[in-house]
């Protein structure tokens, strides 16, 4: 799908567009946008309002046909909402409208003329953003695997965007900027959605061997002497019931100055989580093998900062490999020393995810980070807590981790791909104290979620901190089922805020 710029001047103006379609913005009480208002030069616009056959309720559309006095060859009309109250939620419904009715079309290019910047306490670049990331999401598929292809999408594949000449450079960007993200967020969904037979610790090593060598990065994979050198015991505990090796994956983007300290991203990379000696419930089971989200949206974000050659050092860290039972699993009870040097008392092995990340969590010590983000599909706690709306995000309360967070957040906001905030409390830390090693690594049912960001932040004492909790962002369920590419929006916004503030 290609993305470009229609600029709007004296000279060029929408009633002149030669195009396929040209979608515009209605409003509700019969209002019209000023794009509609210069193509309704015959009242057939007006006309479609007065007989009701559009509302102009967000989301609505209409599909007007040789439209007197205009040379596109069709005119989508668009539901925009209340003219004066344009919510986020109101123009996403009317850009899925409108990519909706793109893919029914016999025109395979097409332009978008609805008023960009109307949306309330956004701008235009906003909207040509969340447009593109709705058009994305329409055409992408998952069919690699089978021996018969989805039917591949019609309609529109050229897309301009009409915007006055003097917003053309920040749209030029807005684009570069989206499909950038949209990138990402199509390597993270492949990912997750693979199956766990296809997407091995060794497949997450190799691809990200394959995005160093195509954007030029740093790539470095230790194995599992490496990691017995290094001395993670917690990590490698995880593995022993499997015989798929495991990968410590450390890709490195070195777009900032040299002396600059890194933001280092750590992703969970479990590949498929069986619960181990603590067996998880049948049903569903096969949703495990998305329990490598995490080290999905860090090579998918890495992706696209890659291709946007941010101006920024960021280092992805990925421990990746499988939680399965076997005669030589690690059993609950079982007691391990984590490279910190920290004894961990197992009493679940299904709470396995924290195992793996501590150990990243305490190697990362040695970039020196400026801010380091771990992500994972840590705890169904926090489905509980939060559904599948927003990622539980946990730090410190102090200043800097203050801030952080409210980094994080924001971007999130911005994104559309949104976090919430929950306490980090040493009361909480109560919960994780074991009788026979300096902690369990579970705190019991209660408050799981918290805990296990308790048990996390342990690791952390030398640097600035977050925590993303995933498990009820990074893919769906039912007849739906697949990867949703996230966080890779958040995070990416939150690094090209990052760069931009360094300036």
């Amino acid at each position: 799908m290609d993305f470009s710029i229609k600029p709007l001047d004296a000279k060029s103006t929408i009633g002149a567009i030669k195009t396929g379609c040209i979608a515009v913005a209605v409003f509700e009480d019969k209002k019209l946008s000023s794009a509609a208002q210069a193509l309704d030069r015959k009242g057939e616009i007006s006309a479609a309002l007065k007989s009701g056959d559009i509302t102009g309720k967000a989301g609505s559309s209409l599909l007007l046909r040789g439209l007197n006095g205009g040379v596109a060859e069709r005119v989508l009309l668009v539901g925009l909402g209340k003219q004066d109250a344009v919510s986020e939620k109101d123009f996403n419904a009317a850009a899925q409208a409108v990519v909706r009715a793109f893919t029914t079309l016999g025109s395979t290019e097409a332009v978008i003329a609805l008023p960009f910047d109307a949306v309330t306490g956004r701008d235009s670049a906003w909207s040509i953003r969340s447009t593109i990331l709705s058009a994305r999401e329409a055409a992408y598929r998952f069919d690699s695997l089978k021996s018969k292809k989805d039917p591949a999408p019609n309609g529109v594949k050229k897309i301009a965007f009409a915007v006055p000449s003097a917003a053309v450079n920040s749209a030029k960007e807005a684009i570069t900027q989206a499909v950038a993200v949209a990138n990402g967020m199509e390597l993270t969904k492949d990912l997750g959605n693979f199956p766990a037979n296809v997407c091995t610790p060794t497949y997450l090593a190799n691809t990200a061997k394959k995005m160093a060598k195509e954007f030029k990065l740093d790539v470095e994979v230790l194995d599992r002497k490496q990691l017995q050198a290094l001395k993670m015991g917690s990590f490698l505990s995880v593995t022993n019931g499997s015989v798929e090796p495991p990968k410590f994956i450390v890709l490195k983007h070195n777009g900032g100055k040299a002396k600059d300290a890194p933001v280092v991203l750590v992703g969970k990379g479990i590949t498929f989580d069986s619960g181990g000696i603590s067996l998880k419930p049948g049903a569903a089971m096969d949703e495990m093998k998305y329990d490598m989200g995490g080290a999905a949206s860090v090579l998918g974000t890495m992706r696209a900062i890659a291709e946007l050659k941010l101006k920024l050092n960021v280092i992805v860290v990925i421990p990746t490999c499988e939680n399965m039972p076997s005669g030589s699993a690690t059993k609950p009870g079982d007691i391990v020393t984590s490279m910190s040097g920290q004894t961990i008392e197992i009493l679940n092995t299904d709470a396995e995810g924290r195992l793996v990340l501590c150990d990243a969590l305490t190697y990362v010590e040695r970039f020196k980070p400026a801010a380091v983000v771990d992500v994972a599909t840590l705890t169904g706690a926090c489905i509980v807590a939060l559904g599948h709306h927003n990622s539980g995000l946990f730090t410190r309360n102090d200043d800097a981790h203050d801030a952080l967070a409210n980094e994080l957040l924001t971007a999130g906001k911005v994104a559309g791909d949104t976090a919430w905030r929950l306490p980090i409390e040493d009361s909480y830390q109560e919960q994780l104290k074991s009788n026979f090693a300096d902690m369990a690594n579970i705190g019991g049912p209660a408050a799981g979620s918290v805990t296990a960001a308790c048990f996390l932040e342990r690791y952390t004492k030398k640097y600035t901190w977050a925590h993303l909790d995933i498990a009820g962002t990074a893919w769906k369920s039912g007849a739906a089922k697949g990867s949703t590419g996230r966080p890779v929006p958040l995070l990416t916004t939150f690094l090209i805020n990052r760069a931009q503030a360094a300036k």
